[in-house]
């Protein structure tokens, strides 16, 4: 018998909600001992910065941000900064002992990565981790840096992620790009993105729609880990409603 989880339909939220949200949904699981993983998709309104958990802000111009509209905002996990603009986030919440290998960091950030793969194979999109080992601490965007456990497509990193770990849970979240601002990137960061080492969808697959890839992804995760994901309303994104589900493994 196939696992339950519970699915967060796509929904563009500013920074500070899109953090917050998947904190209370981490928090939650946490207080309510759940073992039923959260899988969210989420876009950005306004584009945003997010910085890594201990990452200084003076990596960014600040005053450039303000006068575009861009907002700041700082994750609970950790990595380096990203710009999110025209991209589709995930988020994937669930309790250590859902993974086969979760009690590494690495190893449970590959696994779940992988149900990513999975739903890029759907879409005839080969995304693996490559063999370079380790990234250049020399640039603080987050896309211009690439390790082993981040999948990639033709040596190209596709996919930003991070994690956080608290009291036998797994938050991990991250950015897959449709495209990108060359020139914001170079003047919030004041470096050029090393763009022979960043894959973006309108390159890979300029035909995916937005709801292509979020059906997907979704159903990557929901065959690598063989779950059935149950959706949640819009209107009912909230712990109020995750807490009156009768959803268990």
């Amino acid at each position: 018998m196939k696992k339950n989880g519970v699915f967060l339909s796509f929904r563009p939220r500013n920074g500070n909600d899109n953090m917050d949200l998947d904190e209370r949904i981490l928090n939650f699981s946490i207080q309510n001992q759940w073992d039923v993983p959260v899988l969210r998709f989420y876009g950005w309104t306004p584009a945003c910065v997010s910085l890594g958990r201990n990452q200084d802000d003076c990596c960014i111009n600040k005053t450039y941000c303000e006068q575009q509209g861009i907002d700041i905002v700082r994750r609970i996990t950790g990595g380096r900064a990203l710009f999110h603009d025209d991209e589709l986030t995930y988020s994937f919440v669930c309790p250590v002992s859902f993974l086969k290998n979760g009690e590494t960091v690495i190893s449970s950030y590959k696994e779940i990565s992988g149900a990513i793969a999975e739903g890029f194979k759907m879409l005839g999109i080969d995304a693996e981790f490559p063999d370079e080992k380790r990234a250049s601490t020399h640039y603080e965007y987050c896309m211009s840096l690439a390790t082993g456990a981040d999948l990639s497509v033709g040596g190209k990193k596709l996919v930003g992620s991070a994690q956080f770990r608290k009291k036998g849970y797994i938050l991990q979240h991250g950015s897959i790009l449709y495209s990108y601002d060359k020139e914001k990137i170079e003047k919030i960061f004041s470096e050029e993105p090393r763009e022979t080492k960043i894959a973006v969808l309108k390159d890979i697959a300029p035909d995916l729609t937005g709801a292509g890839l979020c059906n997907a992804l979704k159903s990557g995760f929901e065959q690598f880990f063989d779950i059935t994901f149950e959706p949640v309303r819009l209107q009912d994104q909230s712990e109020e409603f995750l807490l009156r589900q009768d959803i268990c493994v």
